[in-house]
């Protein structure tokens, strides 16, 4: 069975979280929106159905479609080895990927706290004081957390010795911030050895290595969720 993915075709965005689990799981997928016409496609899924998803990213998988990123990788984590074979198991990573979620939000919120309907431009003052809190407050809760269940797992993985989309995931944040923070990042960085480590295990897998030096990895840019502003990386 090839997968449709259903993201825009312009940014990483949250639809990257599934790209690279399919990528690492080596399975068959379309990026739909990327093609000829395939943003009108994705329109329309959007409200066709009797559960048609809310946004994208969502995954069409034959007959079956699945929304929201953390839910989407719920499901190919059982599929593809991605996840722990027992349900109490499978529902920690899960929950873990929801904490990523949130974190999402808020690394989003860092340059436009006042919500999406304004450009970054006309809310610039709120922006670098959500900003500063993300650093002082919120990366170090974050991070702290997934720093200390590496460790206390091994410090190979998050939840041991095998690797799960949480894994993954965590490349993606780890990635993200260093482009659109770098100094800040940088200075970070020495409190969390464990996930730095994590991230170039996840950058050395055969699969993911390929993928990242493909054209099929879209570049960071400012209309994605990690974005680069100067005047916030002081």
């Amino acid at each position: 069975m090839k997968y449709e993915l259903y993201y825009w075709p312009y940014i990483q965005g949250r639809g990257e979280y599934v790209r690279l689990a399919l990528e690492d799981a080596g399975a068959a997928y379309v990026d739909v929106a990327r093609g000829s016409g395939g943003t009108s496609a994705m329109m329309r899924m959007m409200g066709e159905g009797a559960t048609p998803p809310f946004a994208p990213p969502f995954l069409k998988a034959g007959k079956l479609v699945v929304g929201q990123t953390a839910n989407i990788l719920h499901y190919l984590g059982a599929r593809h080895g991605l996840a722990p074979k027992t349900e109490a198991s499978r529902l920690w990573v899960h929950q873990l990927q929801l904490t990523i979620t949130d974190l999402v939000l808020e690394i989003h919120d860092t340059h436009h706290p006042l919500g999406p309907s304004l450009y970054y431009e006309d809310q610039k003052a709120p922006a670098k004081k959500r900003t500063d809190e993300f650093w002082n407050e919120r990366v170090p809760k974050y991070l702290g957390y997934f720093e200390d269940l590496v460790k206390g797992n091994g410090g190979f993985y998050v939840t041991g010795r095998r690797i799960t989309y949480v894994d993954l995931s965590l490349f993606q944040i780890v990635e993200g911030l260093r482009y659109a923070f770098p100094k800040r990042m940088n200075a970070f960085e020495k409190k969390i050895p464990l996930l730095l480590a994590l991230r170039d295990r996840v950058a050395a897998r055969p699969k993911i290595r390929a993928y990242l030096e493909s054209e099929r990895r879209i570049p960071f840019n400012e209309d994605g969720i990690f974005r680069r502003y100067k005047e916030l990386d002081l």
